[in-house]
């Protein structure tokens, strides 16, 4: 049995404004999910990507615009989002304080292409043995 500590776990600069810490992957022994939180500046975000699985975005602090397709929305304090595998999605912080978000994915590894992109970025892969 393993516990993960949060705490523990270092952050790391994602993209302008965005800080990530990934809680579980493959990195640390995780099979099917990967969970990470993010604190977003305002007006900074995830630019339009997809994902070969399903993913749970649920705001902690802040708001969100988020989008899928061609639909968009805004999420608060509280409310998740659920974006089916394959769909074309991302957000921004539309709000004046930090965004903190809390995501699921439905992977052990982190897997996005971002719109126009050929191949996908992956990242949290398990350690070399």
């Amino acid at each position: 049995m393993k516990v993960n500590d949060p705490e523990q776990m270092p952050t790391e600069h994602w993209r302008p404004g965005v800080e990530t810490r990934m809680l579980v992957s493959a990195r640390n022994g995780a099979a099917q999910l990967c969970v990470f939180e993010q604190w977003v500046a305002p007006g900074n975000g995830a630019p339009t990507h997809s994902h070969p699985v399903e993913e749970v975005l649920t705001v902690r602090a802040g708001e969100a615009e988020m989008w899928i397709d061609q639909e968009r929305l805004v999420v608060t304090a509280g409310q998740s989002l659920i974006v089916p595998a394959r769909r074309k999605h991302g957000f921004r912080n539309s709000g004046n304080v930090t965004l903190h978000l809390h995501a699921v994915l439905a992977s052990s590894i982190f897997e996005a292409t971002p719109e126009g992109a050929l191949e996908p970025v992956r990242r949290w892969e398990a350690a070399a043995n």
